[in-house]
């Protein structure tokens, strides 16, 4: 018997490997199939705060980058800038859980 004419290629349902899509096998292997297809549902608020948050501390870092001593204009305004953006990340982050009557915010437990 040679050991080279067995052929691995099925599976043990009988369908080729290769014939599968590589989101198939992802799917197979996760625990729950439905964590590939579920939505995680969040506020427009929260959304638009990490978003802030996150540009804002990219605009910063960007200014960090520019010579003050060359550049004091660009500097200042990249800074000034990237904290406004941040202040306002936070505050659209934090809004819904201080100001309870704000618009967007579920009022019903």
């Amino acid at each position: 018997m040679k050991v080279v004419s067995i052929k691995s290629s099925n599976n043990f349902s009988g369908v080729s490997q290769s014939r599968k899509s590589w989101l198939d096998r992802i799917h197979e292997n996760t625990r729950n199939n439905a964590d590939m297809t579920d939505a995680i549902v969040v506020p427009r608020t929260i959304f638009k705060g990490y978003l802030g948050i996150m540009t804002g501390t990219t605009i910063v870092t960007l200014g960090g980058l520019v010579n003050k001593a060359k550049h004091p204009n660009i500097f200042k305004g990249t800074m000034a800038a990237g904290l406004l953006t941040s202040f306002y990340g936070t505050w659209a982050f934090v809004r819904p859980f201080i100001v309870k009557d704000a618009k967007g915010v579920e009022k019903v437990k």
